[in-house]
């Protein structure tokens, strides 16, 4: 995109808040994560924030990523090629994203195809690939590789169900969020105005 000087001011405060939340902890795992997803297809990056966007830059490590999460023949991006051209680069990018919302990343959850390319959030980047690795160990389909516990674990579903016996059985219950008339009594109460009675 546009070849952008320094910030200064409050726009520099604000990018220096972004860069902040930035983990190179969860880059080190993110990083063991893809490269044994994608097996020997892809090399090792530079280490620190600026590596780590350099090596996913160009798209074509992202899309051999979400292809290596779906049956072989069938992955989502058809073409990946690597290019020097940023409008390449881009696509690539883009397709990864929407490949990513169609195996089941909330849209909310996915970053702007500009946070990566130009670095700008890569937080946000970090964050999509951690929901990546939590819904690929979610679906069990055998074809996450790597450890389960890098990732946190994606709640499911846990449904009941009761015989009509049993619903008809809870009509007749007047459950406590409504309140209850047991064990209230007005023994041992005095009149209004009158003290209570200490011995």
């Amino acid at each position: 995109m546009a070849n952008r000087g320094p910030s200064y001011g409050l726009s520099r405060e604000v990018q220096q808040k972004i860069d902040r939340q930035y983990d190179p902890e969860l880059e080190q795992v993110l990083v063991r994560w893809i490269l044994g997803q994608c097996g020997g297809d892809v090399a090792q990056p530079a280490p620190g924030r600026d590596g780590f966007q350099q090596w996913l830059k160009d798209g074509t490590v992202l899309c051999r990523l979400i292809n290596s999460l779906h049956p072989r023949g069938q992955g989502p991006v058809a073409k990946i090629q690597a290019s020097a051209m940023a409008f390449k680069q881009m696509e690539q990018i883009s397709q990864f994203l929407q490949a990513a919302e169609r195996y089941g990343i909330a849209a909310t959850d996915i970053f702007q195809t500009v946070d990566l390319w130009e670095g700008k959030n890569m937080a946000c980047v970090q964050r999509t690939l951690m929901n990546l690795g939590s819904l690929a160990v979610a679906k069990g389909d055998g074809l996450f590789v790597g450890d389960p516990n890098w990732f946190p674990k994606k709640s499911q579903e846990n449904r009941r169900v009761f015989s009509e016996d049993k619903l008809k059985e809870g009509q007749s219950i007047i459950g406590l969020q409504m309140g209850t008339n047991r064990g209230a009594s007005q023994a041992g109460m005095t009149g209004y105005g009158m003290p209570r009675q200490i011995l």
